[in-house]
């Protein structure tokens, strides 16, 4: 018998949501340690360009000098033991848990191992690992670690992922995106006059094939792309936070923009890391 009452609206979960995400960040981490397993020992390796090992002796006379513990200062794997074997098996090890995650399998045990090694690395791998990509790794994934139960590695496990995380996430992919408007205000006019797309596409970092045809584009094109730039940078952001038509517009928006940043160059996996919040 009806009630006049309106049925109820079945209570959120994210179970796909959670599903997703782990799934195109294990495909981050898998590129991020197959990288370090072809590059590693050529740049930071005992014969390298750096060696690690010369610079984490300097920085362990530093911390030493100061009876601080340069592990507790600088984190890594790398303090209990350093070679070209175990950097090289390090990366592999990442890889192959990396495409575990992949497979649909993940807990905060492998996302914490992803995450400390990844950060093992980072912090032993001096200008070579010191773009901004590799923080926003370690920021993406140690929010992952949470996201997932702490043992069941079941793609979709009974409990759900906790809500607070999925809104860091927000936030994350807020201060990403607003930040890079910002400092593209702040940092050179050609943003504010429409005019960096003039000569962006031959001089950014590896162009690929349609940069070529991009480049040619007529000035009113190139203009667009600043503003369309400006506008999913600087305004679309905000709408992370309003309901969920408006989040559901703007991370689409947010995404596709991500893609055209991918087609139209490359700057490694900064894009494809980008669209996990």
């Amino acid at each position: 018998m009806s009630t006049g009452e309106a049925p109820r609206r079945p209570a959120d979960t994210w179970y796909l949501t959670r599903f997703l995400l782990l799934r195109w960040l294990g495909f981050v981490y898998a590129v991020a340690f197959l990288i370090a397993a072809r590059q590693i020992v050529p740049l930071i390796g005992d014969h390298g360009l750096t060696p690690a090992s010369e610079w984490m002796a300097m920085v362990r006379d530093y911390f030493q000098h100061q009876g601080a513990s340069p592990f507790w200062k600088v984190p890594s794997l790398f303090w209990f033991g350093l070679s070209d074997r175990l950097l090289v098996v390090g990366a592999w090890t990442g890889f192959a848990l990396s495409l575990v995650v992949v497979a649909g399998y993940a807990n905060s045990i492998i996302m914490l191992v992803l995450w400390a090694g990844y950060m093992s690395y980072v912090h032993i791998g001096q200008i070579w690992y010191s773009y901004g990509w590799e923080i926003q790794t370690l920021e993406t994934g140690f929010l992952a670690i949470f996201l997932c139960p702490l043992l069941d590695p079941r793609p979709f496990s009974r409990r759900p992922p906790p809500i607070v995380i999925l809104w860091l996430y927000r936030w994350l992919g807020f201060r990403i995106m607003l930040g890079a408007g910002l400092i593209k205000m702040r940092g050179d006019p050609c943003w504010r006059d429409l005019t960096c797309l003039y000569y962006h596409y031959q001089t950014q970092p590896l162009p690929n094939p349609l940069s070529r045809y991009l480049e040619f584009a007529p000035h009113w094109f190139q203009k667009f792309g600043v503003l369309w730039n400006d506008f999913i940078e600087l305004i679309v952001p905000w709408f992370c936070f309003w309901p969920r038509p408006c989040r559901r517009v703007a991370g689409l928006l947010m995404i596709s923009f991500q893609f055209i940043l991918i087609a139209s160059g490359n700057l490694a996996f900064l894009n494809w890391l980008t669209i996990v919040p």
